[in-house]
């Protein structure tokens, strides 16, 4: 008999950013205990709203799995004597194992004949199972911040107001901090605030759609997109949309309504990015364009429901952004009043972090190391120059009043206020990107001085990070150092950048003026730090684990030529080419390993493999020099599978390890100058076939 299972947490109005956490998190949990405690079943959703998280688990079996265990004893031999009598070995095996003796069961195993107790353990009725796991599994579920409330002991997002413990529509005796599970639930706060009786999980989202609650996300997400567009359509513009935004409302709100809102003309003087942001990370409003994506002035807000009083909703979000927008205007016009230079003095008396000094004293590191990554890539003097302006200018905007209100906007009004201030476009623009990329997929600099300064700046947080240890830890990671390695690795392999990291690390603690014990204990350390986050982001592009490790071992000093390879790898895994490649890397290591130099003398060779081998790696060694140059990495796999037969040739002609020593030496090292061709590739010792 199959089972359904509803669980409602109902809480106070619980923040927008924890809501689809708390539904992932609830349903892998579920998934994991469920499993963990033998409960099968043949569906689970989890949903949630600003007010409650739900479980919904159809089909469930009406009892437990039986629990077989299978222990392994004594050897049969060990176990009973030639007359097939069990011995005291028997005997007491069974004994510890709660069984008969003549139970036991004798299998065949990899080592010989055993005997085995086998003992089952019947399942226990689900609602027995539930009745106790349901308390541990609510109280279980974890925030990024929690309270306490009362007089109770549980810590939680917001207060738990009521629990509903539904197993086939019957109530499961569950109380959680005093809060004892019952079958009704709640709408909406204000548009049916009366109790609401439940069945069960089956009709649970139409009950609650009645009571005007859209309790799945996915689909309050989707009427909130509707709204929005059917607002700003009405009003002959369209809005801009933001996924976040959309996700972020979706969990303020239990049943979106849009309305309009408008704001004064004379406010569209403002810079673009001046209107959108207090539009959208302060009040939550989407702003409207019209066909050609000028901004008109409206807004979309989307309320909690429709109200009678839609016009006074209307006209208090309208007041609430006349409050921003007149700071706005007022924070542009005191900014503007004299160039971003001179802002660049202040920057003095704002501290970066306490031990590593001040964001001043930050500008001038990242202006040295700046310049010494433009050495590295040979930027042409004009890179430099705006490189060297722009890198004096990118920090000035912080100490403005616009970017002191709003944060969101650094880099932007940076390179607002330097086109104001007649710097010019490359110098305003590198100021912008040398914040990018902000976060998972954003975008990245697209010009050479931007991509520069974004690396250095983003380096020397880092480099003094480490030498100050604050290194991230678990979750721990304040200064966002994980992100911003990224953020280098992102814009090396996208642009490309030929920089060397270890130099970089290095003109990064040089900055710093010796004011760390041991720069390269340090720039070890920020190598392997670079080399986990390299591993993770091509896991995420989907390359193969060993594949991964392959060109990772490799080497990770050229950024760019590791997500090469490894992409170079990946297609030539599809080539017939490849088997040929991994069986000549791997015969000849096989025994490389056991010589100790590369050195190869040709005249101790004494047959035309040897000689044939050498010839094709003393070729292939120029050759793969030139293709890894030029970057041209599926060229040189193909070169080094070309030498398969010539490896093979060796190992059927000839005996490398020979009795005489000189011979087995010569041999062997021929065999380590081949291995070391292919590691100017990839670690192939890595390499699954």
């Amino acid at each position: 008999m199959s089972m359904d299972l509803l669980v409602e947490i109902g809480t106070e109005e619980l923040p927008a950013r924890f809501v689809d956490a708390a539904v992932e998190q609830m349903r892998e949990t579920a998934e994991r205990q469920l499993a963990e405690l033998r409960l099968t079943y043949e569906r689970m959703e989890t949903m949630g709203t600003p007010r409650r998280l739900a479980l919904l688990v159809f089909g469930l079996a009406d009892k437990q799995d039986d629990l077989i265990r299978e222990t392994r004893g004594p050897s049969a031999k060990v176990a009973f004597d030639e007359t097939g009598a069990p011995t005291k070995a028997a005997l007491g095996f069974a004994r510890s194992q709660g069984v008969a003796v003549e139970d036991l069961q004798v299998r065949e195993t990899e080592q010989g004949a055993y005997v085995f107790a086998v003992s089952r353990e019947a399942g226990l009725p689900t609602d027995e199972v539930l009745t106790r796991w349901l308390p541990e599994f609510v109280t279980g579920i974890t925030f990024s911040k929690s309270m306490r409330w009362g007089d109770g002991s549980l810590r939680f997002a917001r207060p738990i107001r009521w629990l509903v413990a539904l197993l086939n529509g019957r109530v499961l005796p569950v109380s959680v901090d005093g809060v004892t599970a019952g079958n009704t639930t709640r709408g909406h706060r204000f548009l049916a605030p009366e109790p609401i009786e439940l069945a069960g999980p089956a009709d649970y989202v139409e009950r609650l759609r009645k009571a005007y609650v859209l309790v799945d996300g996915t689909e309050r997400k989707r009427a909130v997109l509707e709204e929005v567009r059917r607002a700003a359509a009405a009003c002959g513009g369209r809005a801009l949309e933001d996924e976040a935004l959309v996700n972020e409302v979706a969990n303020l709100v239990e049943w979106p309504t849009a309305v309009v809102g408008s704001f004064d003309e004379a406010y569209l003087q403002l810079p673009r990015a001046v209107l959108v942001t207090p539009m959208r990370e302060h009040q939550r409003y989407f702003p409207i364009v019209d066909e050609a994506g000028r901004l008109l002035p409206l807004f979309v807000a989307v309320s909690n429901g429709p109200r009678e009083d839609m016009d006074v909703i209307r006209r208090g979000n309208e007041k609430v952004l006349a409050a921003r927008l007149a700071d706005a205007r007022f924070f542009y016009d005191e900014d503007r009043r004299k160039p971003l230079a001179d802002y660049v003095p202040r920057l003095k008396g704002v501290v970066f972090q306490e031990q590593l000094g001040s964001v001043y004293e930050k500008v001038e590191r990242v202006r040295e190391l700046a310049a010494a990554l433009a050495d590295m890539v040979g930027a042409d003097d004009e890179v430099r120059q705006v490189l060297d302006r722009a890198a004096y200018l990118c920090k000035a905007d912080l100490v403005t009043l616009m970017v002191y209100e709003f944060p969101e906007l650094q880099g932007v009004m940076g390179r607002e206020y330097a086109l104001l201030s007649g710097e010019g476009e490359a110098v305003a623009d590198a100021v912008y990107e040398h914040y990018l990329p902000r976060f998972a997929g954003d975008e990245l600099p697209r010009t050479l001085a931007g991509a520069l300064l974004s690396v250095a700046d983003k380096l020397d947080t880092i480099v003094g990070c480490f030498g100050v240890d604050l290194i991230p830890t678990g979750s721990q990671d304040p200064y966002a150092l994980r992100r911003q390695a990224l953020g280098v690795v992102r814009i090396v392999s996208g642009f490309p950048l030929a920089l060397n990291l270890t130099r970089a690390l290095s003109a990064a603690a040089a900055a710093y003026g010796g004011r760390f014990d041991s720069d390269e204990e340090l720039i070890q350390k920020v190598v392997d730090f670079f080399r986990q986050r390299i591993r993770g982001l091509l896991l995420e592009q989907g390359v193969r684990y060993d594949f991964v490790e392959a060109v990772v071992r490799a080497g990770i000093d050229d950024v760019a030529g590791v997500f090469e390879r490894a992409e170079a790898l990946v297609a030539f895994s599809r080539d017939p080419g490849f088997e040929a490649l991994v069986t000549a890397y791997g015969r000849a290591v096989n025994l490389a390993a056991k010589g100790h130099s590369a050195i190869v003398d040709p005249a101790l060779f004494q047959a035309d493999a040897e000689r044939e081998l050498y010839a094709q790696v003393q070729r292939l060694e120029a050759h793969v020099e030139e293709l890894t140059k030029a970057r041209r990495w599926q060229e040189a796999l193909a070169g080094l599978a070309g030498l398969r037969p010539y490896v093979d040739r060796l190992f059927d002609e000839v005996m490398v390890m020979a009795p005489e020593e000189t011979l087995r030496r010569n041999r062997l090292a021929l065999l380590r100058r081949t291995v070391q061709l292919f590691a100017r590739v990839a670690d192939f010792s890595a390499v699954v076939a």
